[in-house]
């Protein structure tokens, strides 16, 4: 990435100031999404976002995120450095203005900054007012400047401490433990997942992370693309078989706006398209997947009809071209408008069409100029149609009135009396032993029950209309009540608590595996809403007298027979089906007593990748991981 070390254009004047920071404190969750995990990780990437500014800007092409003992964070660019002379309007130094005062940025005048992947200049002040301590050291004009924050508040003023031949910022901060006070403890594998994705996205950046937090067992990762998102797809698809060997690639840039796509088939049948608006994974998607969308089913299309390769009964849609596709569509606007429930979905109108254009012509220059991948794509997406048209039939079979109603498969549920499905739960019970104890365990007023006989059909290796034969998840299916494939309606769901049940053994956890599968390829809408949820049944009881304690792992039956002393009794629990129906209510059903995990998506791109290693036809990836994490394996049966 070419450095352009011209500060002239950058100066206090260029800092414009639209409102005060009173609230940050009062209302921290209005500014960062919540003070629970998701906010505190939020704080680095506010810091990060603006080095990242910089980068796209032209003046940085190198970052470093250290984690340092105690959950301090350093975030270093070597960008121009923050501004220091005075603002014309605070009087104060650009940098104080900077930290202390809520929208006040270089990302508001258009010139500083054409493009900005940060929440328009809030990033920096919100994060020293939720720390405890702030710092910013500044290289620039040949010297070092240092000013320092408590809260929010300047404690130090702007001063020089040296010389310094290079340019850059370096911030360091500690979150305040009376705001985030669920932890202030950074996950280092939810920051380095971010990191890479960011690299990815901005070709030629280099990205550092370091866990330097225990001295003595130290974490680096350092990543540079200079393909970017050609990279991203080549890094998606590693253990998935391509069908077009040439990544499909163009970048342009129209009115401002740049569009930048990267497509490559695999013969997988999931749909992964990833889209970002100025670094933001749109999760939601918006105007930009629209118009990628709509581009690639009529260019496929019309490249098919016109080379005479669809059949009298062959028509494709929509969904059908993106079947096996892997994409990144990153676009980078100069004013993003971000709407959606989570404020991750692309509103502004104009880049539907202008995604459209020039993904379109990009497809179509492909197509032409490779024709044996292009019959390749065009086969595979025909084959998607059919097997459409096949899944439709064998889908009508799910839809039902009532559970209990259709082919029968659904008698085996035995359903809840309230009708509410906020406040009904359904437990997916594995084997008709555990179904049983269940049955007579649960409070039949709000809990359902749903007993799974053997492991359901892996949906990583099978397309719907196979994945509609399997008994087991067509009685699922019934069950929920979302639909599913095109019909899929997770708010439909007759249950907003859907409870994965099964052995603490490797059936077990193969069966919750399967399931989760199927959940994230084909009802992933029920994820994203919280109502997937894993049930944590006990590895142990420990008697001693009447005296009784349920374990749920090696440490804590430890800690118990310490506590108890003597010689107390220890059943060990290979299965659900070992408990009566009193004890499966105490330990596992009793909303006043048991552990559920509930099932999220913190990064689908992971997710994805996961499952398709665990999953999938590539058995080397499947081997590798067993072998490097077979260590952390625990309460395994032989």
């Amino acid at each position: 990435m070419q450095q352009n070390n011209n500060n002239n254009n950058y100066m206090a004047e260029n800092i414009q100031i639209l409102e005060g920071l009173e609230a940050v404190r009062k209302r921290p969750g209005m500014y960062i999404g919540s003070t629970g995990e998701r906010g505190l990780h939020h704080l680095v990437w506010e810091i990060v976002d603006n080095a990242i500014d910089e980068a796209m800007a032209g003046y940085c092409d190198t970052i470093n995120i250290e984690l340092l003992p105690g959950d301090v964070v350093r975030v270093t660019d070597n960008g121009r450095g923050i501004p220091v002379d005075l603002h014309p309007k605070t009087h104060k130094p650009a940098v104080e203005t900077i930290f202390t005062v809520l929208h006040a940025g270089g990302k508001f005048d258009g010139k500083s900054y054409k493009v900005s992947g940060g929440l328009h200049g809030v990033g920096g002040s919100v994060v020293n007012a939720l720390s405890v301590n702030f710092k910013v050291t500044i290289a620039r004009d040949d010297k070092l400047y240092q000013m320092k924050f408590e809260r929010g508040t300047p404690v130090t003023k702007l001063e020089i401490i040296g010389d310094s031949s290079h340019t850059g910022t370096t911030i360091e901060f500690l979150a305040d433990p009376t705001v985030f006070t669920e932890t202030i403890r950074y996950d280092y594998e939810t920051l380095r997942n971010r990191v890479q994705e960011l690299s990815f996205l901005n070709k030629g950046l280099k990205i550092a992370i370091k866990d330097a937090r225990n001295p003595e067992k130290e974490i680096f990762n350092e990543y540079h693309y200079e393909g970017g998102i050609v990279e991203y797809v080549k890094f998606l698809n590693e253990g998935k078989q391509v069908v077009n060997h040439d990544i499909i690639y163009v970048e342009k840039t129209q009115d401002d706006i740049t569009v930048e796509m990267a497509i490559q088939y695999n013969d997988s049948y999931a749909t992964n398209l990833y889209s970002f608006a100025n670094n933001i994974h749109t999760h939601e998607g918006g105007m930009h997947e629209d118009g990628f969308k709509l581009a690639i089913n009529r260019v496929i299309k019309k490249y098919a009809e016109e080379n005479d390769m669809l059949k009298k009964d062959d028509t494709f849609q929509r969904e059908d071209t993106l079947e096996g596709i892997t994409c990144i569509l990153s676009i980078k606007h100069p004013n993003p408008q971000f709407e959606g429930q989570t404020k991750t979905k692309l509103g502004n109108p104009e880049v539907r069409a202008l995604t459209s254009q020039i993904c379109g012509e990009a497809l179509e220059t492909y197509l032409l100029e490779h024709p044996n991948d292009a019959k390749l794509i065009v086969d595979k997406i025909i084959l998607a149609a059919r097997a459409r048209i096949a899944a439709r039939k064998a889908r009508d079979a799910t839809r039902r009135k009532s559970p209990l109603d259709a082919l029968g498969f659904a008698s085996k549920l035995a359903d809840c009396r309230n009708k509410n499905p906020e406040e009904s739960e359904i437990y997916i019970v594995e084997g008709d032993s555990a179904g049983g104890s269940a049955k007579q365990g649960r409070d039949s007023q709000f809990q359902a029950i749903l007993p799974l006989r053997g492991k359901i059909l892996n949906v990583e290796k099978a397309r719907l209309e196979k994945a509609l034969s399997n008994k087991e998840i067509l009685t699922m299916i019934q069950a929920f009540g979302t639909g599913i494939g095109e019909e899929f309606d997770a708010p439909k769901a007759r249950y907003h608590k859907i409870v994965i049940m099964t052995d603490a053994d490797v059936d077990g956890a193969h069966i919750r595996t399967l399931l989760l599968t199927f959940f994230y390829r084909y009802m992933k809408g029920l994820i994203d809403l919280g109502y997937v949820y894993i049930a944590q049944p006990p590895l142990y009881k420990v008697q001693s007298g009447k005296k009784i304690r349920y374990v749920y792992d090696d440490e804590k039956l430890q800690e118990t027979l310490d506590e108890f002393g003597g010689r107390p009794q220890i059943q060990r629990y290979k299965g659900l089906g070992e408990m009566n129906p009193e004890q499966l209510w105490e330990t596992t059903m009793d909303p006043e007593r048991r552990t559920l995990l509930q099932v999220s998506l913190k990064d689908a791109i992971n997710a994805d990748q996961i499952f398709t290693m665990l999953m999938g036809e590539e058995v080397e990836p499947r081997k590798n991981f067993i072998q490097t994490n077979a260590k952390y394996a625990s309460n395994i049966d032989a």
